[in-house]
């Protein structure tokens, strides 16, 4: 999927934020994981009505039992290799959400902070169950 371009950023008012979004994996497959982590990225830049150019960057984390692919592969098939990408790993937490990837990604956007619309999908939801749906 191919993200579109906005015109000049400098013509609008815009501040940066961070939005932070989730997905779980129902097994650690490369195929797989490129799959659930586009669709993350997908869904946070469209409710959020972003384009690549708004992207500072992208900072993503797998749980320990993730060895398949870097998340941020996913990212960069989608058109976003320009945008600066790193991957960590979770902390090993007693009884954590195992097989789940998260997202911080820094933008520049006209919305408010209490306008951007996190994403939890997967069992991943359980994770912020503050947010809406």
């Amino acid at each position: 999927m191919r993200l579109p371009r906005t015109a000049n950023l400098s013509l609008m008012s815009t501040q940066v934020l961070a939005l932070r979004g989730a997905i779980t994996l129902e097994r650690d497959d490369r195929d797989h994981l490129l799959e659930r982590v586009e669709r993350l990225l997908t869904e946070m830049i469209e409710r959020n009505s972003l384009s690549s150019d708004d992207l500072i960057s992208i900072l993503f984390t797998a749980t320990p039992d993730i060895h398949s692919v870097f998340p941020a592969v996913a990212a960069r098939q989608m058109g976003l290799g320009d945008v600066p990408l790193i991957c960590a790993q979770e902390l090993s937490i007693v009884d954590s959400m195992p097989l789940c990837v998260r997202v911080l990604m820094h933008t520049n956007t006209e919305l408010t902070r209490s306008e951007l619309r996190h994403v939890y999908l997967e069992e991943a939801r359980t994770l912020r169950d503050d947010l809406p749906g």
